[in-house]
């Protein structure tokens, strides 16, 4: 790590000048001498308080020791951090300690010094600044604290965005709990009496839990989350998300305010608030920072704890994907257009809750509604709210499930329908019988790969005539999380781990494909997005002739096999050796290949 010389900049220095910045940068070859010096007039007379490292990536200038890559805010942050002798910082806002952090100093008194505090850790209090080179206030608050201070370099613009912030959803928390030991309860029960003053109910439209709502929802669209977790714990609450399908921790939460955000949800929902004995479901729209409106479906289930909510989270483009964006390969993609261009039959997605089924359909359907076909759609619960689709929402309690919406969609004048889930003999009868009455019918299964769908078919109780005549074809996916392309790097694969995802068969293996590594921008996992694997089964006469009673899955998946179908485990073979995923992850989520 490079430390400033003493003729580059000042011993004591106030604070980072322009000057100072351009002179360093100068120094080490980053900046031409002629391009510093004209910057340095010109700004010289400029009142703004734009940060020196701010403005100088403002000129998009070219680093003169990479000229392909330019100067910006991340690298000159990191190039100061490196000349002050300090580490440089990546703010992750999901793991800000707020409410301990916030308690070390005023924010009048960081927003002065530029400075904002990160956690406090045995003894030792994290506190990121813009302005490295300014430390003459560290000896006093050490002082002042009794803590030993760290001080880490950040992006000044990331530190000006998040400063107000810590302190904002610090002071609601703070409120909540005031607001908490202020109120008077009658005492219902001796628990409650012995827990009197802790156990105390917030109202959900108070502004600080309102405040620590908006919160929750900007970060969690900001992550890319699907999910958003509010677990009750015995004396705290947990805020979870799940990104690219693994679940993080955000966040620690005292149970009653836990309990006010959960009530504010239920509001914002439509849901029963004094209901907490039985799972609910809701929905609720909202809007994310860029305007666009974001649907989320709100379940509440009681635990012994209280009320735990999931809420996933529907994003807006989620439909407007072409199937090469869903993970489609050319030749996946015109069997599936072949499939669902046909005026009738049934076709079967199948997989395990959470592999993307709902998506592929929803992108089906939604390239195929136009003014000219009616789309009806019959599922438990509705999942995304579309304009374009006729969608019924199954009612058990009124006697109202999959096999009653589709004989009344049958009344309905439909040509394509989409049944949510075949569970029952009855509705993988009536589907069936839509299928074979003029019909194009999309539902799903949950089976491990495609040959199973037919053997889960006949396990239903469906005659195997009916399936030869109505189904299309059948489709098992599965997600697998794609390597950052920020920091993936090229690695080369032994003959035993190409082999654990190829055998029986024969696949070329690559000269290199990349691995997983870790940065800021994938949240140090080596991850960031998901795409499908695809099995793609068609029916073809001869596969329709080995469909009986007493139908083998393994018969029929051999035959599937040599008629051409790319089992799930190859189709990631495909995926790694383009470099889109790794080894893991396809045999994180892929089932193994039979032998042949």
């Amino acid at each position: 790590m490079n430390s400033p010389t003493p003729t580059l900049l000042p011993k004591t220095l106030d604070s980072l000048r322009l000057s100072d910045l351009l002179r360093l940068l100068v120094a080490h070859g980053r900046v031409d001498k002629a391009r510093a010096e004209k910057l340095h007039r010109d700004r010289k007379q400029d009142s703004s308080r734009l940060h020196p490292i701010v403005i100088i990536a403002e000129q998009k200038w070219p680093d003169a020791s990479a000229p392909a890559q330019h100067l910006t805010v991340d690298s000159l942050s990191q190039f100061v951090a490196e000349q002050a002798g300090v580490p440089f910082y990546q703010i992750d806002p999901l793991k800000l300690d707020f409410s301990h952090a916030a308690q070390i100093v005023s924010q009048a008194y960081a927003e002065r010094l530029r400075i904002m505090p990160i956690a406090v850790k045995d003894s030792i209090a994290t506190i990121a600044t813009a302005d490295p080179f300014h430390q003459a206030w560290v000896p006093d608050l050490e002082r002042l604290l009794k803590l030993r201070i760290q001080l880490v370099m950040v992006n000044p613009l990331e530190l000006q965005r998040y400063l107000p912030e810590v302190y904002q959803l610090s002071a609601a928390i703070q409120s909540a709990n005031a607001a908490k030991a202020g109120q008077i309860l009658g005492v219902q029960n001796f628990e409650q009496l012995i827990e009197l003053g802790k156990d105390r109910q917030l109202d959900a439209n108070e502004q600080h839990v309102v405040n620590i709502v908006d919160w929750l929802f900007k970060y969690a669209f900001e992550q890319r989350a699907s999910d958003i977790h509010l677990e009750p714990r015995r004396n705290l609450g947990l805020m979870r998300f799940r990104i690219d399908g693994v679940l993080h921790q955000v966040y620690q939460l005292p149970s009653n305010i836990m309990n006010a955000i959960t009530s504010r949800i239920k509001l914002l929902g439509r849901m029963d608030m004094v209901e907490k004995r039985r799972p609910q479901d809701g929905r609720l729209k909202t809007v994310n920072a860029d305007g666009q409106e974001i649907e989320l479906r709100l379940s509440t289930m009681p635990t012994a704890f209280g009320e735990k909510l999931v809420m996933r989270i529907f994003k807006p483009d989620m439909l407007v994907q072409d199937f090469a964006m869903l993970g489609f390969s050319p030749a996946q993609s015109a069997l599936w257009r072949h499939w669902t261009n046909q005026p009738n039959g049934i076709i079967l997605v199948t997989g395990p809750t959470g592999s993307g089924k709902t998506t592929t359909l929803y992108t089906t359907l939604k390239q195929l509604a136009t003014d000219a076909v009616n789309v009806c759609t019959v599922e438990d619960p509705i999942e995304m709210i579309e304009p374009a689709f006729n969608q019924m929402q199954v009612t058990q309690n009124i006697g109202l499930g999959f096999a009653e919406g589709i004989r009344s969609l049958m009344r309905q004048d439909p040509d394509i329908i989409m049944v949510g889930e075949i569970r029952d003999r009855e509705t993988a009868d009536m589907a069936i019988q839509a299928a074979l009455t003029g019909h194009l019918v999309l539902s799903t299964l949950h089976t491990n790969d495609a040959p199973s769908a037919i053997t889960r078919l006949l396990d239903l109780g469906v005659p195997a005539y009916l399936i030869h005549s109505s189904v299309l074809g059948i489709m098992a996916q599965r997600l697998v999380r794609t390597l950052c392309p920020h920091c993936k790097t090229p690695t080369t694969l032994s003959d035993e781990a190409w082999a654990s995802v190829t055998q029986p068969f024969t696949h070329p293996k690559p000269a290199t494909v990349m691995q997983a590594v870790g940065c800021p921008a994938c949240r140090q996992t080596g991850y960031r997005g998901r795409t499908g694997l695809y099995e793609m089964l068609s029916l073809t006469p001869a596969l329709r002739s080995l469909i009986t009673a007493e139908t083998d899955v393994l018969q029929l998946r051999q035959a599937a096999l040599k008629a051409g179908m790319q089992p799930l485990m190859l189709n990631g073979a495909e995926k790694i050796a383009a470099g889109l995923t790794s080894v893991e992850e396809v045999l994180k989520v892929a089932p193994p290949i039979e032998t042949l």
